[in-house]
């Protein structure tokens, strides 16, 4: 095998080499004094494009709506000082759901490091609690390593963001590269112990009144389909975490939809009488369990997890698995029996006949339920959806009909207002046969309406569904319900003409009031190729029901 010619080349020109060679095809960011070497070198990469963000947190979910929508590590850029602390949300969000991407960050020389230089900040040190690994770059031959090491950490085991500051003079230090690295992947994950398999299997076989948990974890294996099979196989009523949305299509006859403070009531009274709890690639977060005595309290739990310190972390399990998911339940299925279960299928099914999920407005556009189900109407399944944080969130997760893993993009550990438009932005580029739909609420909008210009710039196939209360519902609705009606600093006095903003950023909008038939003008706003704004106002006194108090027990749910 001939030998590869020796180059000399740049750092910046090493990293950009070796994201070529990882296969990177499309980055977001923004440049800045620090990292104008690395951008330079890009300037005249014929494999990469760059996508220029208008704030470094709306590139930074634009990698994260890349990588949720393929599962594959996305990349975003921002200079040093100001650049990466606006980075800084977009990697905790990441951290906290799992999401496998690599910053990448410029730094002022190291000579200047720790001199309160113009535009230093210690991004090594503010982003250790939020990335799952990070480094710092001393020379530029150190790139060669760390580049393929950080994709490799970001997507092995639980995914994760990992960040690499970059001083501006190793950017510019010259290497001489005689051989490339390989690309980093994912390293193989541990089999999981068979004996906890074993018993796991007995367990489940023996159980009278059993549910299945799947948690984002399900979607990250790409083990949806195993977990359907599990549950068809041992015929097991099968809740979903926020995350999770999509791992079973919610009108599977097993299905009983998301669980938690706004669960429908059915499901999360089901949870209240399981004998046995299977918890595959879920974490038992706050918002899914409520008060975390009073979740399942008769129940036994099997709890399955690629992450081993999340087992006995928050609910002690009867029996412990660490592993990959696809690979527990390969392992698991051909040990388990089938068992028909019909007593408690006819208790689960009576539950749900008597406590339904209630969506009052369904067939009205202009209602919240009525406006999503519309939506819904004119996509297939093979369309992405994407949310921002509040009230719209939770009414699309309880109403949309979502089918397919990576069909659902949100923010859900972080609860980061002003993901969702950005996210939408990346999913797009990452998947451009898809339409791609944020649904958004006004005061969410806002934290990222800059990234409006650029979905016009890339033209993105994204309908940004603006769902308009003039409020911040959910805080609105918690001063409602929990603070004695007292409303404080969560009407808006001022609102801005959306689609008069829209259009100045030069994306087409529609307002569904002013429409005389909105179905129809929704329709054709949905078919239209390219970036779309379709605003709908929405009455300020909504509420997201059923809620479980802060606090309280998922079975002590309010309204719905």
């Amino acid at each position: 095998m001939p030998k590869q010619p020796r180059e000399i080349l740049t750092g910046a020109q090493i990293v950009v080499r070796l994201l070529e060679r990882q296969g990177v095809r499309t980055l977001a960011g923004i440049p800045g004094g620090a990292i104008l070497p690395i951008y330079d070198a890009l300037s005249k990469s014929e494999l990469i494009h760059h996508v220029l963000a208008r704030h470094e947190q709306g590139g930074g979910f634009m990698a994260q709506g890349m990588a949720r929508a393929t599962g594959l590590p996305a990349v975003c850029m921002a200079s040093s000082g100001p650049g990466a602390t606006n980075l800084l949300t977009a990697i905790a969000d990441a951290k906290l759901d799992s999401i496998p991407l690599v910053a990448i960050t410029g730094q002022v020389p190291r000579a200047m490091i720790g001199t309160d230089a113009f535009q230093e900040v210690d991004t090594y040190g503010l982003s250790i609690p939020i990335t799952k690994h990070n480094f710092l770059v001393n020379a530029a031959v150190d790139l060669l390593e760390i580049i393929p090491r950080a994709f490799r950490i970001a997507a092995s085991g639980r995914p994760g963001p990992v960040l690499v500051d970059i001083p501006k003079d190793v950017q510019n230090q010259l290497v001489e590269v005689a051989e490339w690295p390989a690309p980093g992947g994912a390293e193989p994950v541990p089999p999981p112990a068979a004996e906890a398999v074993g018993r796991a299997a007995e367990m489940i076989n023996a159980a009278a009144r059993p549910i299945l948990y799947l948690g984002g974890g399900v979607v990250h294996s790409a083990a949806s389909g195993l977990a359907v099979a599990l549950a068809e196989k041992c015929r097991l009523p099968t809740v979903m975490t926020l995350m999770a949305l999509g791992a079973m299509p919610v009108d599977h006859p097993l299905s009983l939809g998301m669980l938690g403070m706004h669960g429908a009531r059915c499901t999360n009274l089901a949870l209240d009488e399981c004998d046995l709890l299977i918890a595959v690639g879920a974490r038992f977060d706050d918002r899914a369990t409520g008060k975390v005595a009073g979740f399942c309290p008769q129940a036994q739990i099997i709890h399955i997890d690629i992450d081993p310190s999340e087992l006995d972390k928050i609910k002690t399990a009867h029996v412990g698995i660490a592993g990959d998911v696809s690979s527990v339940l390969e392992m698991l299925l051909p040990a388990l029996a089938v068992v028909e279960r019909d007593d408690w299928l006819a208790r689960v099914a009576s539950l749900k006949a008597a406590q339904p999920l209630r969506t009052p407005g369904i067939d009205d556009p202009r209602t919240p339920y009525g406006l999503i189900r519309a939506v819904a109407d004119c996509l297939d399944d093979s369309a992405t959806i994407t949310t921002d944080v509040g009230q719209h969130q939770m009414w699309v997760a309880q109403a949309y009909p979502l089918r397919r893993p990576r069909q659902w993009l949100t923010s859900g550990g972080l609860g980061t207002m002003g993901f969702g438009m950005p996210a939408a932005i990346g999913a797009a580029l990452a998947e451009p046969e898809r339409t791609v739909v944020c649904f958004t609420g006004d005061g969410s909008i806002l934290m990222n309406v800059q990234e409006l210009v650029t979905a016009a710039e890339e033209n993105v196939n994204v309908k940004i569904v603006l769902m308009n209360n003039a409020s911040l519902g959910l805080v609105f609705q918690q001063q409602t319900m929990f603070y004695g009606e007292r409303i404080y600093a969560s009407k808006f006095k001022g609102m801005p003409d959306f689609v008069r903003v829209a259009e100045g950023f030069g994306v087409a909008a529609i307002d569904l009031d002013k429409e005389v038939e909105p179905l129809a003008a929704l329709a054709r706003a949905l078919s239209t190729r390219g970036p779309m704004l379709i605003h709908a106002s929405i009455a300020m006194h909504e509420q997201v029901l059923p809620m479980v108090p802060p606090g309280a027990a998922n079975k002590e749910m309010i309204g719905g």
